[in-house]
């Protein structure tokens, strides 16, 4: 069975995270993703975090896989000279250099669209244009300028970065939307084009429920966040609301049976509408059901504080997941607090191809994480991150197509890696 972007052909200048996400997330719906590597060193994370001496590190594997692996030496006239037949044999170019490498490089986007007018060049930068365009960002300053960190964490606490790779990943995951898109629009035109993914405007896309709050504050107070309950005022902008519901319906993490040694014995809890009745039941509070001060969604927003206490009474007598059990029977929306280990030993995502065991010639087996999405006539295999310059040679014959002299000329140049041979003297 084919692949949704078979034909097509990456030529991949990222490193670190976000632009690996992105070439990644490519690669496992089918594309061809070539990935241009420094010549001994490669990409810095080959090395960074590194668990096995003299292998990969799971930084690297886990967001390389499916791809193909070049050395180059773009300072090299012949290492250049490569860089630009592949430019004229690729569909996207994807790179998440800092601010002007490229153009320093001499691959204006002018001249990338002299090389090859179809050709699709995505970039992630840190933010877009504006007066911070030419700062260098990581993953935290991302989540830091685009919203999270300001809502956050507690109220009377400092803020807060995620624990999810939102600025890094989650922009490359925009970067790629963005880049199938243009695929899309090129059957049209004829035509490649600029895509620009800025990690600040990611992580507000994925804010957007406090940019909506920001707007309601002008109109009154937050109703459904805990402070109102407890008659705190709110201030000029949306403030940190803990483990307060982003949506309408009221929620907070309680405690479970074991929470005392158990840093992971807690469940996510819902107070939905619809369900008030049968939390009522569950806790042993059939009162509250039409109780006028319970009664009513509305009337329950000053007294948050007092039923999730009274529900933790109950959930403190199960397990997370013993009290899931029992919560699911009627429909009450929660779920148990899973750690990392147990995320790692659950079957079902082993089964789905969310989680999947990955061999790999010099670290072993290890667990990644698979295609998110999952599309039905495109299942996606997890194939292991190539070595360090594992296709350079391919890469050359196979689809630059180069004969066997020219690659030689191409190595004695020092283009792949190595020192140029001395002239003889």
């Amino acid at each position: 069975m084919g692949k949704a972007l078979d034909g097509i052909r990456i030529l991949d200048f990222t490193h670190v995270q976000s632009g690996p996400t992105c070439t990644q997330l490519l690669a496992w719906l089918g594309a061809d993703v070539i990935k241009v590597e420094r010549p001994g060193t490669g990409d810095v994370t080959r090395g960074q975090l590194r668990d096995i001496p003299n292998a990969d590190s799971l930084y690297f594997t886990m967001l390389n896989h499916n791809k193909r692996s070049i050395t180059l030496d773009a300072k090299n006239a012949q290492g250049k000279d490569v860089l630009e037949a592949l430019m004229r044999t690729c569909d996207v170019m994807v790179e998440n250099f800092g601010p002007g490498v490229l153009d320093r490089m001499g691959f204006t986007w002018e001249r990338i669209q002299e090389l090859n007018p179809r050709m699709i060049y995505a970039s992630v930068k840190g933010f877009g244009p504006g007066p911070y365009e030419d700062c260098k960002v990581y993953e935290n300053v991302a989540q830091c300028t685009g919203g999270a960190a300001s809502t956050t964490g507690f109220r009377n606490g400092p803020p807060v970065v995620t624990g999810a790779q939102i600025g890094d990943s989650g922009t490359g995951l925009h970067l790629a939307l963005g880049i199938v898109a243009a695929i899309y629009q090129r059957v049209a035109t004829g035509r490649g084009q600029r895509v620009l993914a800025a990690m600040q405007d990611g992580v507000l896309n994925l804010c957007r429920v406090k940019l909506r709050d920001q707007q309601r504050l002008a109109h009154g107070p937050l109703t459904e966040y805990s402070q109102y309950g407890e008659g705190v005022a709110f201030g000029d902008a949306t403030p940190r609301a803990g483990n307060d519901s982003g949506g309408g319906q009221p929620g907070w993490i309680l405690k479970c049976k074991g929470w005392e040694s158990d840093p992971n014995a807690y469940i996510y809890f819902i107070t939905q509408a619809p369900v008030w009745a049968a939390i009522c039941k569950v806790i042993g509070q059939e009162d509250w059901i039409t109780h006028p001060d319970y009664a009513k969604p509305d009337a329950r927003l000053p007294r948050l504080k007092e039923i999730f206490a009274r529900i933790e009474q109950w959930t403190m007598t199960k397990t997370k997941f013993e009290a899931m059990d029992i919560l699911n029977e009627y429909d009450i929306p929660c779920g148990p607090i899973l750690s990392m280990k147990e995320i790692a030993e659950e079957k079902s995502l082993r089964e789905t191809g969310t989680i999947v065991e990955v061999d790999h010639p010099k670290r072993g087996k290890y667990l990644s994480v698979g295609l998110p999405v999952k599309l039905s006539d495109s299942p996606a295999d997890v194939v292991r991150s190539p070595l360090l310059g594992e296709h350079t040679e391919e890469i050359l014959r196979d689809v630059l197509r180069f004969d066997a002299k020219k690659i030689e000329e191409i190595k004695a140049s020092g283009a792949l890696g190595g020192a140029k041979p001395m002239a003889a003297e």
